[in-house]
């Protein structure tokens, strides 16, 4: 089996969603199988630190994780129209494997969640894909063919999968939104495997 990274940070739940989705999609792929991963809160208080092991859901993404990987679908909710800190926190730390060129010419997708249907799931995709690019990775995205594109009323784009969650983030996950999720981790995993051979 062939393991695709699907590494996200998630705040209240709904890119966490998102992830085990796209797994799920990753995994209708013969002989594809989802690694999926989380990365700790970022504190100000400089004392301040999470445990070694997250309480509850996905362990916490090591840097060997991505170069054990055939490809990597990073999700963040949006911060201002940017992936949230600990994400680019952990991307941050990557200096190593930009050096030495460990991600060069692998796949890449991205994920995100909203508070509004303006809230910036355009450009926090868009930013999320600019580290990715640095390393050399080839952007996968959601081609038209997909149909949930042009009818959906919430989340969807050609540059990622994406969630309108509401200002509470209490907005279920919809079912165009739950298709497209699963359709981007199965193209990532098809590309990806594709690539590998």
């Amino acid at each position: 089996m062939s393991e695709i990274l699907v590494l996200y940070y998630s705040h209240g739940g709904a890119v966490h969603e998102m992830a085990k989705l796209i797994g799920r999609g990753i995994e209708s792929v013969p002989g594809a199988r989802a690694r999926i991963r989380t990365v700790p809160k970022v504190s100000a208080n400089c004392e301040a630190t999470e445990p070694d092991v997250p309480a509850s859901g996905a362990p916490y993404a090591e840097l060997k994780d991505l170069e054990e990987c055939i490809g990597i679908a990073l999700g963040s909710p949006t911060r201002f129209g940017n992936m949230a800190a600990p994400m680019k926190y952990f991307l941050d730390g990557t200096v190593g494997q930009w050096l030495n060129g460990a991600l060069i010419g692998k796949p890449a997708a991205v994920f995100t969640s909203t508070g509004s249907i303006h809230g910036g799931n355009e450009t926090t995709l868009i930013t999320m894909m600019l580290p990715l690019m640095h390393h050399g990775m080839l952007m996968v995205g959601l081609p038209y063919s997909e149909p949930e594109l042009s009818t959906t009323r919430s989340g969807g784009t050609p540059y990622g999968a994406s969630h309108i969650g509401g200002a509470a983030d209490d907005r279920p996950i919809s079912e165009d939104e739950r298709k497209l999720c699963i359709a981007l981790g199965k193209r990532l995993a098809q590309t990806a495997l594709k690539l590998a051979a």
